[in-house]
């Protein structure tokens, strides 16, 4: 079995995924095709012994739908035309006149004296023909695809289109050639009847409508890579490479398995590899989503795309390519975004019905009058009157109206939502899975207790801490700096600066030694802490980490870090809680620190995923996926990209990264989580407007 991607043009709509899916599943061999729409990819896995790509292209072209391998896509001249913004501004500039030409004496407005009254009825006609027909040209796309889904007996909102617009053309082409007859007989009477039966500028309206959505999907297609674009950039181009002792840069593609590289303080790691030398902290938010850096030694492994602290490392790489976990991650949102079927658009559903529908209706018109007799001009003016009064017009806005109403409530609210779908997915979900720092959390160590010895003063010990974090590169020494800032207190120099793996850092200041770390590490340097086991472990079971801190040998004081539940995290858990929605936590922290954490925002312990790579993050997604959850996921940090993308509908705190808002469908741009149920709510409300706007624009055609 091979599995292979093609590009797939003319897709315009949800059926035309599903007509190209049908046609490559025809084949024989072929035994699976997924869609991707906004990408216009298909991908298939076929059997290489039982037939061949070049036939599956073939299959799928003859339905209408040119398909193109990958590579021979990017060099060809595919879809070479001018803009859709262009063409939609083009079709505005006759659209407008028209409208006016047509419109403008029901409203009061002037005329030209040449088409007033009911004697120019012909000129007036003949000028309105002359505006739209640049529209019709304009849009011809939408006739072409349309008559062939028509062939196919594949209808798609493209035949509505061309139906309602080809049909109120035609009629006022009749109309128009009937006023010159009449003209000829100097019949003003049914010239003024004429005059109100003209309908250019429906045929012109319907089809520039149309654009606009289909410059907003046009829109939405290009931004689709803007994740994947992101998740590539993060691994540096270049690298230091170590050869018998000398530095030399060299492409980060050009790394082999076995290599060993220099990596500088502030630089990001090339490779996967595993520390020889040097000690550093490593900031791994791109791959866990945690905001504390880890201290790295020898023997410790590393990740490409994570960024070195404040010491040299040297690594020797493991993995290159895309056998790295940053490539891991990147298949991951590929395969994720590729498998997400297009949501079909209820508009299209009622369209497969309608547009038969009304065909079969206006041939039944036709039929009937000439059965009573009632002749050809007749029967084909009240068959045409059918098409006409079915026009797509209301269908055609029923579902951008109350769409655009809703982006609009959402964007001044603080939600963002990236397109139509999204709301219409958000409307159905029924279980909600968060990511927890910087999302539940605030992703931001700060210190929430201080211990002081009996003997020493707080702002002398927040002295002597900031000063010993201030010169080293300790996981949470940011938080204790701030703390020291806030207190106005500025750190002096320190000298002989040494950092000991997984346990804490010394250095010397005014001729004694000054000590930060974990209990361990005092133990091991014989120093007592201020803090019992027992403390420590209650501390440790409301999600902080003890740092202890020592002076001249003798123990000084301890803070507590930890990274702070939002302020809404709890009402917004229990106000989704109390609307039926399913909660999960997945997190890559450690499980005593998320169930702190989901204690704090009123969820229960088999509520929350711990010690979660990105892969398991996605697995969980999958799993409730398969029970037939429709879910979305919350998150913000590169880490979340896999399982926004994979979840129904992925949304993104809005200070996270920018890799989690390109995956995401919706972005809450004031990064709060009450935002998150309002969202809900608006687009539960908006679909029903939809849903109501598609049932009267069906009723009132019936």
């Amino acid at each position: 079995m091979k599995k292979e991607s093609f590009h797939v043009t003319g897709m315009t709509c949800a059926a035309c995924a599903r007509h190209v899916k049908q046609a490559a599943e025809s084949v024989e061999g072929v035994a699976d095709c997924t869609v991707a729409l906004l990408q216009n990819k298909m991908t298939v896995i076929y059997d290489e012994t039982v037939t061949k790509a070049t036939v599956i292209l073939e299959a799928v072209t003859r339905q209408g739908y040119p398909t193109f391998r990958e590579a021979a896509a990017a060099s060809a001249d595919i879809g070479k035309k001018a803009p859709i913004y262009l063409r939609l501004i083009l079709s505005l500039l006759f659209l407008l006149p028209l409208f006016y030409l047509s419109m403008g004496g029901m409203l009061g407005a002037l005329l030209p004296p040449f088409v007033s009254g009911a004697e120019n009825t012909l000129y007036y006609a003949l000028l309105q023909m002359l505006l739209v027909l640049p529209i019709l040209y304009l849009n011809r796309s939408y006739f072409i695809r349309g008559f062939r889904a028509m062939l196919r007996r594949a209808p798609t909102m493209d035949t509505l289109v061309m139906l309602g617009s080809a049909a109120a053309f035609l009629y006022s082409t009749v109309i128009f050639v009937l006023s010159a007859v009449a003209t000829v007989g100097n019949d003003v009477s049914l010239l003024g009847e004429y005059r109100m039966q003209l309908y250019f500028e429906s045929s012109g309206m319907i089809l520039t409508l149309v654009t606009v959505g289909k410059m907003l999907e046009d829109r939405a297609k290009r931004k689709t890579g803007d994740a994947i674009r992101s998740l590539r950039d993060l691994s540096p181009p270049t690298a230091t490479l170590l050869l018998s002792g000398e530095e030399k840069t060299v492409l980060t593609d050009t790394l082999k398995v076995g290599d060993l590289i220099l990596v500088r303080p502030g630089e990001r790691i090339a490779a996967d590899g595993v520390v020889e030398s040097g000690t550093s902290s490593v900031d791994e938010s791109a791959m866990t989503g945690e905001p504390m850096p880890v201290l790295k030694g020898i023997g410790d492994t590393v990740t490409g795309a994570t960024v070195n602290g404040g010491g040299a490392l040297t690594v020797r790489v493991t993995a290159v390519g895309n056998d790295t976990v940053l490539s891991g991650i990147i298949a991951l949102v590929e395969e994720a975004s590729a498998s997400q079927a297009p949501i079909a658009r209820l508009a299209d559903r009622i369209a497969a019905v309608f547009v038969p529908a009304v065909m079969a209706i206006s041939l039944v018109t036709f039929t009937v009058w000439m059965a009573v007799g009632s002749g050809i001009g007749f029967a084909f003016e009240k068959a045409i009157a059918v098409l006409v009064i079915s026009c797509p017009c209301a269908l055609g806005l029923a579902t951008p109206t109350a769409i655009t109403v809703g982006l609009g409530n959402g964007a001044r609210n603080g939600v963002l939502y990236k397109s139509a779908e999204a709301i219409e997915r958000l409307a159905s979900v029924d279980t909600v899975a968060f990511d927890k720092t910087g999302t539940l959390t605030l992703g931001k160590p700060s210190v929430t207790d201080v211990f002081t010895a009996s003997d020493v003063d707080e702002g002398e010990f927040f002295l002597l801490a900031a000063s010993l974090e201030a010169a080293g590169s300790h996981p949470l020494g940011a938080a204790v700096s701030d703390a020291a800032r806030e207190r106005g207190i500025s750190p002096c120099a320190v000298s002989d600066l040494e950092s000991v793996s997984g346990r804490g850092i010394k250095a010397h200041l005014d001729g004694k030694e000054i000590v930060a770390g974990n209990r361990t590490f005092m133990c091991d340097l014989s120093i007592g802490t201020v803090l019992s086991e027992k403390e420590e472990l209650m501390l440790a079971g409301e999600g902080k980490t003890v740092l202890y801190f020592a002076y001249g040998g003798k123990p000084i004081g301890a803070l507590a870090v930890s990274d702070p539940v939002r302020a809404d995290a709890l009402t917004s858990i229990e106000g989704l809680k109390a609307s039926g929605i399913s909660l999960r936590m997945l997190t890559g922290d450690q499980r005593a620190t998320a169930y702190a954490v989901g204690r704090a925002v009123g969820l229960s312990e088999g509520e929350i995923e711990a010690g979660l790579l990105p892969k398991d993050k996605d697995a969980c997604i999958c799993a409730l996926q398969s029970e037939g959850r429709r879910i979305a996921m919350v998150g913000d940090g590169i880490n979340d990209a896999p399982s926004l993308v994979r979840a129904d509908v992925g949304v993104a705190i809005g200070r996270g990264t920018d890799i989690a808002v390109d995956s995401a469908d919706v972005v809450l741009t004031r990064s709060t989580l009450s935002d998150f149920a309002y969202a809900r709510v608006l687009s539960r409300a908006t679909i029903r407007n939809v849903k109501q706007n598609l049932f009267w624009a069906f009723i009132y055609n019936a």
